[in-house]
């Protein structure tokens, strides 16, 4: 919550004692979590080491040396005894290995955070609504496999919006059945569950969280009376509520480098409490009555906003600065910011690997550390105080989050800093009048209406910004992603800050912007444009799951087949491809990886049919195909071996499978499921490609029995590439091209190095939509070839070693 006075016209000296504590206790948790949980503890037993070695030689440190390694010294304590066992207890939770192989599972849950939307591309635009919604809980209770499991570890449901969306935190619900599926690595959390009902025998929520969600839902109501557009955005602005945001808006947020202004933060308190505490003064109220009224508009923000990390982060800050106001003390931002990361962190570790806490810190750091000494050089140098301060927040809070930013989205916004300074004069005057407006509406909704009405013209300010920024030529500069890319992205903000200062550091920033000139903009320049032309097969890069488009030969015309584990990433590789109409959408089989993606081909498209094997396991997922077929008016249909299916450029041949036994609850890893998928032959221009689903070794078995003609020159790797693959299989299909379809850093052990050695051994040129993004096959004169995505490199079908593949998943 505090913001850095930038009107002094002296250095401010900095209070760094608590600073390494807080960096320990932060790096503590998220080594424990990425590393393990022994990682903590020896973190935590540096830290102490260090501190009690300072505090041995106190007497020959300064006071504050000695402070700040009393506090190192308590916090490496409660980092070893607080983290360590946590992290220990989180990674053995019993639901895990349930979790892993995908089993059904009733839960007993308490509901930690308010239901946060998760949209499918085009979806929400279409029905003005979202699908399904993210709850975050921990187990109270837990059944799976008709066994009670001793779990009380958190979990991550994605369920229905429309029943969901109204669970409020601390409400004690059951939920199921469904099935579980693994978490992220690196997380608390021991599990996602896939809820496909409403809640069931629903508690009651605590009184102010059910006051707070009246009062939300007055906002919605009251914002009703503005055009669709902003009367979504204001309750994102104002509490962080997106759930009517509308799509086009929320991507020009994100494309401007705004979306921050619908993620509540410390601004938002910032402005809540400070607004409260300018209008007390002018009445010449003291500063602890003050300091009282401000902390009860803090706490009461907290309650309505909910407890996101960037939230408690500003909250926890607000706490102390307004203990500093009301015991007459001058408080410090950076001793305010190093209480609450190592508060919050050691109350949930999991905050160490957010990243809504991480760009919070981290944005506040620079608010505090580089604004003010920018804010006064450019005053030096003649720029108005105003135009001053205005320039350095957002360029400051740009540059010391744009590390993070490309490392988590692979993309930089170049316009973030211009549109955040238009943008800036109206975010507070809407933000009063939104939160006076929240609070008025369930007393006195004209009153809270009218309010409304005057925040009007400022959010369609805001929207404007945002949309001419987006729309800005080379707004967004793709960036590498992950840790890479973030110290890359690290390495020029820190040349720029130096470069302020130091004339080495310039010309270091020189050399680097004349290597992007002359080296990586050619070599962008001059790598093939995607979509490659004549492009015959593109497999999507949705993550870990399927989805292959095979052109029809008729222009803006391919056949689906599979759709990946969620909306989305299906939808964005079409739109790259331009297929405006597709005839038919193939499904393998029923299983969430190869379904989840569905819903997001009909956006925006002429869908012919849906075509399904002749398996119907499981059943909430054939329930789920049904209806959506249904709702789009879509023919389903199903494929049997035998089955021909012709386009002008384009034939579908299906050779299985053969035998379909029906799964049962003993079928807890999906095997039976796998080996129901839809095999078939795609004649194509580049040459024929086999679609094998996720088929394992009794369908490749029945298959080679059979005598079944496999020979393709591409194809498709059964399963994501497992170890469940015959060599004499994957031998008798003599592919040139191997494509396999899996998701980064996935937690099966995907691709299996084994199977890898086998299609190299076979002479297979591999692509992994991991490594190399979408892999498109085109016929080329010596037969077919690759083009990769994410390579931007064209790799002529051959006898491809291992090592030209890329990295190995880990087993």
């Amino acid at each position: 919550m505090t913001m850095p006075d930038l009107r002094r016209g002296t250095p401010v000296r900095h209070d760094l004692r608590l600073v390494p504590a807080a960096v320990t206790v932060w790096l503590a948790a998220l080594l424990g979590l990425l590393c393990g949980w022994w990682v903590a503890l020896l973190v935590a037993g540096l830290g102490v080491l260090a501190a009690v070695l300072a505090l041995w030689r106190g007497r020959t440190l300064p006071a504050r040396v000695r402070t700040g390694a009393a506090a190192l010294l308590v916090c490496g304590l409660l980092s070893g005894g607080l983290l360590g066992p946590r992290l220990w207890q989180a990674e053995r939770d019993p639901l895990r290995d349930p979790a892993a192989r995908g089993a059904g599972a009733t839960l007993r849950v308490e509901v930690t955070q308010r239901p946060r939307p998760l949209r499918s591309a085009g979806y929400a635009g279409r029905q003005g609504g979202v699908r399904s919604v993210l709850v975050a809980a921990v187990v109270l209770e837990a059944v799976t496999a008709q066994r009670p499991v001793a779990s009380s570890g958190r979990v991550l449901l994605i369920a229905p919006a429309a029943e969901w969306s109204r669970v409020l935190p601390g409400q004690v619900v059951t939920a199921g059945p469904g099935e579980l599926a693994p978490a992220r690595p690196g997380e608390l959390t021991v599990a996602v569950y896939y809820v496909r009902g409403p809640p069931v025998a629903a508690g009651t929520a605590p009184w102010w969280q059910g006051a707070a969600e009246s009062m939300r839902a007055g906002l919605r109501a009251a914002a009703g009376v503005l055009a669709t557009e902003p009367a979504g955005l204001l309750p994102g602005l104002v509490t962080g509520d997106t759930s009517a945001l509308a799509p086009r808006v929320e991507r020009e947020f994100l494309d401007a480098g705004m979306s921050h202004l619908v993620a509540v933060s410390g601004s938002n308190l910032a402005i809540v409490c400070g607004a409260v505490l300018l209008l007390l003064r002018a009445f010449r109220i003291g500063p602890r009555v003050r300091a009282c009224t401000a902390g009860g508009a803090l706490a009461g923000f907290l309650l309505l906003a909910g407890p996101e990390p960037s939230v408690l982060r500003a909250g926890v800050m607000g706490a102390v600065a307004l203990l500093a106001l009301a015991l007459g003390r001058n408080g410090s931002a950076l001793p305010a910011l190093a209480v609450a990361v190592g508060g919050l962190v050691l109350y949930d570790p999991a905050m160490a690997v957010s990243f809504g806490f991480t760009l919070s810190v981290v944005a506040t750091a620079g608010l505090v550390l580089l604004a003010p000494h920018w804010a006064r050089m450019m005053t030096a140098r003649g720029v108005p105080t105003g135009c001053a301060e205005a320039l350095a927040v957002p360029l400051a809070a740009f540059l010391v989050t744009a590390p993070v930013i490309a490392g988590m989205a692979g993309e930089l916004s170049l316009v973030s800093v211009l549109a955040n300074v238009l943008a800036a004069p109206v975010v507070a005057p809407v933000t009063i009048l939104g939160v006076a407006a929240t609070v008025l509406a369930g007393a006195w909704p004209g009153a809270a209406e009218a309010l409304v009405h005057l925040a009007g013209p400022g959010l369609d300010w805001l929207i404007l910004v945002a949309r001419e920024a987006s729309a800005v030529p080379g707004a967004l500069l793709p960036w590498p992603d992950g840790w890479w890319g973030g110290l890359l992205a690290a390495g020029v903000a820190a040349l720029l800050v130096l470069a302020v200062r130091y004339r080495p550091a310039r010309t270091g920033l020189a050399l680097t912007l004349v290597f992007g000139l002359l080296v990586l903009v050619p070599l962008r320049t001059i790598a093939p444009p995607w979509p490659p032309a004549g492009w015959a097969a593109v497999a999507c890069d949705v993550g870990q799951g399927d989805a292959l488009v095979l052109a029809t030969g008729e222009p803006g015309r391919a056949v689906v087949v599979d759709t990946g584990p969620r909306p989305g990433p299906v939808d964005r590789c079409l739109d790259r491809l331009d297929v405006e109409r597709v005839p038919l959408v193939v499904l393998s089989h029923l299983h969430a990886d190869h379904i989840g993606g569905l819903s997001s081909v009909f956006e925006g498209r002429v869908v012919g049919g849906v075509a399904v094997g002749p398996g119907r396991d499981p059943d909430w997922a054939w329930r789920q195909v049904v209806d959506e077929a249904a709702a789009h008016r879509t023919p389903l249909v199903e494929l049997g071996s035998g089955d021909r299916l012709a386009w002008p450029g384009l034939r579908l041949d299906v050779l299985g499978p053969r035998h379909v036994p029906r799964a049962t609850a003993a079928d807890e890893d999906g095997t039976t499921i796998n080996n129901a998928s839809v095999v078939a032959m795609a004649s194509t221009a580049a040459g024929r490609v086999l679609l094998t689903g996720d088929i394992e070794l009794a369908a490749q078995s029945d298959l080679l029995a059979a005598g079944t003609e496999l020979e393709a020159e591409i194809l498709k790797v059964p399963h994501h590439g497992s170890r469940y693959s015959l060599p004499r299989f994957l031998g008798a299909v003599r592919a040139r091209l191997a494509v396999l379809s899996v998701g980064a850093d996935n937690s099966y052990g995907h691709p299996n190095r084994r199977t890898l050695r086998t299609l190299a051994a076979g002479g297979a040129l591999v692509a992994r939509t991991d490594t190399d993004g979408d892999v498109a096959v085109l016929p080329d004169a010596t037969g077919p070839a690759l083009v990769r995505r994410g390579a931007r490199r064209r790799f002529p079908a051959g006898r491809g070693r291992f090592g030209e593949t890329g990295r190995s998943a880990v087993e």
